[in-house]
């Protein structure tokens, strides 16, 4: 059946919208070209989307720079603020933007104490932030966190492994804020960020393996982030491997991939191969490994990757593995040449293994996307 009239001009206005979004300011003529539509229906949709408070004249376009032919119009930045948050065991990494995602200003801070105090320490940066940035009332929150995220209802699991304060988190903003709160996984929205912006740009099926402090990974399937029954895809820490020692527990994940792959493990291996490993983190000890050449430690430690990396290839054939987090970009191609290497002699699948572009950046970029995405979602929909 054909749309109705009231669905015609609202999917002309996401159309419209999306190309001011992508492209930047148009004439309107420039909008007629791209979206096809009739001189007509371009200036209908200018004017209710300028009525709504959507976009607004920013400039002039041609030579002569005068005129309504002329105009350039661009959708208005300010209509809504956002706010992404990395969120760590021990600390909050904040970015507050405009509806476009420009930073208006930026923080860290390690956060600590009990339950109440570590809250009022996120909050209070993510105020202060907003503040600092000139913002008086934040739309949407985008969190990032370690851990299980409970599919039905977008909250975090109990897990002792966690601080209490990041299950309280996000109430806690949306009571404090008024915002609206989107929690995530920190390595789903990592992969996020490298399929919009990153190593993953204009893949539909790869798999994203964090290496951090911890381990994990993200599972993209036809373009699809693919969560499982109880938010679970992806532990690849509790992964059963050989060279452990034993076998993780429901728990924990020591005896998993995670006593192969995490910080910790990686700082041994280093000493063993006579690396500096006082006062170095395990992204900075790679990458001085990669910088002076240390070949002995990168194969030891393309070994280990490459146990993980197979296991995800083997079970959903990906085609693309991104080696992400800290450790995954600072390890760059002369880790994921290694690990490729020992990926295909472990199996007939074809799998392509790429170094993160983004690193420990992307889990709160991956956050300002959800929280950018949504807050559109909202604003340029139907009846906005």
């Amino acid at each position: 059946m054909p749309a109705s009239p009231s669905t015609a001009r609202a999917i002309n206005d996401r159309l419209a919208l999306g190309l001011l979004q992508s492209e930047g300011p148009l004439t309107a003529n420039q909008l007629k070209q791209l979206t096809g539509l009739s001189r007509p229906s371009v200036a209908d949709l200018v004017e209710r989307l300028q009525g709504s408070g959507l976009i607004t004249v920013v400039g002039e376009a041609g030579a002569r720079r005068r005129g309504p032919n002329a105009r350039l119009y661009g959708i208005v930045a300010d209509r809504a603020h956002l706010a992404a948050l990395d969120v760590r065991t021990d600390s909050v990494s904040v970015v507050v933007t405009d509806l476009l995602g420009a930073v208006l200003a930026e923080a860290s801070a390690p956060v600590g104490g009990d339950t109440d105090t570590a809250l009022e320490h996120a909050l209070g940066l993510v105020a202060r932030t907003a503040s600092g940035g000139g913002v008086q009332r934040l739309h949407t929150v985008g969190v990032g966190a370690p851990g299980l995220i409970d599919p039905a209802t977008g909250d975090l699991h109990d897990t002792t492994s966690l601080p209490a304060w990041h299950r309280g988190l996000a109430g806690a903003l949306h009571e404090r804020l008024g915002a609206r709160v989107l929690v995530e996984n920190e390595t789903n929205l990592a992969a996020r960020a490298e399929q919009r912006d990153g190593a993953a740009h204009g893949t539909d099926t790869f798999v994203l393996l964090w290496l951090g402090e911890g381990v994990g990974a993200a599972v993209v399937l036809d373009g699809m982030l693919r969560r499982g029954a109880s938010g679970g895809t992806g532990e690849i820490g509790f992964l059963p491997v050989p060279g452990t020692g034993g076998l993780p527990s429901a728990t924990a994940c020591e005896g998993g991939f995670h006593s192969l792959a995490c910080a910790a493990a990686l700082l041994r291996l280093g000493a063993e191969h006579g690396l500096p490993a006082a006062g170095t983190s395990a992204s900075d000890l790679v990458r001085h490994a990669v910088e002076t050449g240390a070949d002995a430690f990168l194969d030891a430690l393309a070994d280990r990757v490459a146990v993980g990396a197979a296991a995800m290839a083997a079970i959903l054939d990906p085609g693309c593995v991104v080696l992400g987090g800290e450790v995954g970009r600072a390890g760059g191609a002369a880790l994921a040449a290694r690990v490729e290497d020992r990926v295909t002699a472990m199996s007939p699948l074809r799998t392509e293994v790429r170094a993160s572009a983004l690193g420990g950046s992307a889990v709160l970029r991956g956050a300002l996307l959800a929280a950018r995405d949504a807050a559109q979602d909202e604003l340029f929909g139907p009846g906005a």
